[in-house]
């Protein structure tokens, strides 16, 4: 069987869906018009569904923890920010697993083992939730199972950057980081709508009664209704999602990436940006429940927290799409600016000496430290894989053709392990921002993320942004 470009397939691919591709060419322009972007579009588009559901898993007790104490749950303010941000410690440890072994196999079967695991945790809380009794070691449990929807980021964002060319890395990686990140703001605005009725029925169970108002709730719901989503897009990423074997390779091949400088300082500014985004998606809805709402009950945490991860995620495509233009390192400085600033504002509108603070100057300081968070997330994984293809070219100038393909070959594989181990290490900001504000003051807390931020803007600029820069990207 010959490729359109006229090239025997060594594995005779058919490209269609449910198949390993073992001849996968997307810098070569002819494959690429011809089959290559259907394929990778297929791919994306069934990826991008299924990671949104891991970071509704990931996050859906930002939004729980908001309504326990209502509902008769006697936890303390502290173990209401520990439960949030307990899955921040699994989602962080399992995606260092899912960086290695997604590509070891495959990313089809481990897409869909991924998403279907997630239906556990779901059902778990969900019956915990209808018993007030249900004791604060089970809860923690619970929500440390959950943390494993956020593994999920690692394996799918590296292999999606191997489907597309170097042109549409960027755009690629944003889109489905970005639309999956819209799983934070899907979940913290759906399940404080579906706890309010008995909208899946009696099988879903009996409610419970707010404290506040004396209506029904069924905070059961906002667990349930995830299930048979979840079932549906573990089903088409089985058969619909494709193995690329040129994705393939084992843990003794990835490992190289701990010996890479370059590792360890994007994994610096993917914590700054990233970190800041999911931890911050995090602790804001009971940051505003603690903090505002005693002040004014209108300032309600369900009403406002899922804005602010909207506007990130959406932030992080165009990052992804900004940064195809006029340079990832660009657009990673104006991301570090921007939410430096930002949290500057938010200090500043705090309440504290008698002073009751001003909620929509804070609300406007965080969602412009979102909508930073967001760019930044777009532009820095744009700059990985150009950091490590320049690299590994610039070591095999002159050698040749065949030396050029095997480095380009080399510099794929880091480029994506470098991605996941990056998203691991960065998703730690889900549990250290909730746990920093759960036993540090609000304002020593924010200010230390600024402090933060401008040595992630110092590694940025003199690596990757001035002139002569050892990385350009």
């Amino acid at each position: 069987m010959a490729t359109p470009t006229g090239v025997p397939a060594p594995g005779g691919d058919t490209y269609k869906p449910g198949t390993t591709i073992t001849d996968w060419r997307p810098e070569d322009a002819s494959f690429w018009q011809s089959t290559g972007r259907k394929v990778a579009n297929r791919n994306l588009w069934i990826s991008v569904p299924a990671l949104m559901l891991g970071f509704v898993v990931w996050q859906v007790w930002s939004v729980t923890v908001v309504k326990l104490g209502d509902v008769g749950f006697g936890f303390s303010k502290a173990q209401l920010f520990w439960l949030t941000a307990i899955p921040g410690i699994t989602g962080g440890t399992f995606r260092i697993l899912y960086t290695f072994i997604g590509p070891i196999f495959g990313e089809r079967k481990f897409t869909a083992f991924s998403t279907i695991i997630l239906i556990a945790p779901l059902l778990w809380l969900g019956f915990a939730l209808q018993d007030t009794s249900t004791p604060y070691w089970e809860m923690a449990l619970i929500a440390a199972v959950c943390g494993l929807g956020g593994a999920n980021f690692a394996s799918s964002m590296a292999n999606i950057g191997f489907f597309f060319p170097k042109r549409e890395k960027g755009n690629a990686n944003g889109m489905n980081g970005g639309l999956g990140n819209l799983g934070v703001s899907v979940v913290q605005l759906i399940a404080p709508l579906v706890v309010t009725a008995a909208v899946l029925g009696p099988p879903a169970g009996a409610a419970l009664t707010s404290k506040k108002t004396g209506d029904d709730v069924w905070l059961q719901n906002g667990a349930f209704l995830w299930v048979p989503l979840l079932v549906i897009m573990a089903l088409l990423a089985w058969f619909l999602m494709n193995d690329l074997k040129v994705a393939a390779a084992p843990f003794s091949e990835q490992k190289v990436i701990f010996k890479r400088k370059h590792n360890w300082l994007m994994t610096w500014l993917y914590v700054g940006t990233f970190g800041s985004f999911i931890g911050f998606a995090a602790a804001l809805p009971n940051l505003i429940n603690t903090t505002f709402t005693p002040i004014n009950s209108a300032y309600s945490a369900t009403t406002y927290a899922w804005i602010g991860p909207f506007i990130g995620a959406l932030a992080r495509w165009g990052g992804g799409w900004l940064s195809d233009k006029m340079g990832g390192a660009r657009v990673t400085m104006l991301s570090f600016v921007g939410m430096g600033v930002a949290l500057i504002v938010v200090i500043n509108a705090l309440p504290g000496g008698g002073d009751n603070g001003n909620f929509w100057v804070f609300y406007a300081g965080f969602l412009v430290a979102f909508f930073f968070c967001g760019l930044g997330n777009g532009s820095t994984f744009r700059q990985i894989p150009v950091i490590f293809r320049n690299q590994h070219l610039m070591e095999v100038a002159g050698k040749g053709e065949a030396a050029q393909a095997k480095a380009l070959k080399q510099s794929e594989m880091e480029s994506g392990a470098v991605t996941g181990f990056s998203s691991a290490i960065a998703a730690y900001g889900f549990f250290f921002i909730p746990a920093m504000f759960a036993n540090f003051p609000v304002v020593n807390s924010l200010w230390v993320f600024v402090g933060f931020y401008v040595t992630c803007l110092v590694v940025c600029w003199w690596f990757y942004a001035r002139k002569n820069a050892e990385a350009p990207s």
